[in-house]
């Protein structure tokens, strides 16, 4: 996940380690006397003007995230492991941001065998429903 002090994507963005800026807070919730004087609630702000990668993805992740990227994560008791957390999570949203759009849809037609497929089915029920009325 680390690599020389900078955070590595999968998609091979990096960010650099002097780029992410750290806030801590209280936690909310229960917990008692932890939550109440620990500062475990970490808060992690990237400018996505500092990321580092191909143009094309770098405005992907722009367009999706606009000038700055925040992640907060608060799940656990530990201020260390929630900023792992932080870090696991900025690199998904990342991920998920810079990928390419997926192709766009294809029409195509049915065919030649489903289309006599639907329409013998149709005849038959069509007769089905003929043999049950009754000539009056």
């Amino acid at each position: 996940m680390r690599h020389n002090g900078n955070v590595k994507t999968t998609r091979g963005i990096e960010i650099p380690d002097d780029a992410i800026e750290w806030t801590f807070a209280r936690s909310a919730g229960a917990g008692g006397q932890h939550v109440n004087k620990v500062s475990s609630k970490a808060t992690l702000t990237v400018l996505t003007a500092s990321l580092s990668g191909s143009v094309v993805k770098c405005e992907r992740l722009i367009a999706a995230f606009g000038e700055q990227i925040s992640v907060t994560c608060q799940e656990t008791r530990s201020q260390w492991r929630n900023r792992e957390l932080c870090i696991a999570k900025l690199i998904e949203m990342i991920d998920i941001a810079a990928a390419p759009p997926a192709p766009p849809r294809r029409k195509t037609k049915p065919s030649r065998g489903a289309i006599e497929r639907r329409l013998s089915s149709k005849k038959k029920d069509s007769d089905k429903k003929a043999g049950r009325r009754g000539d009056w």
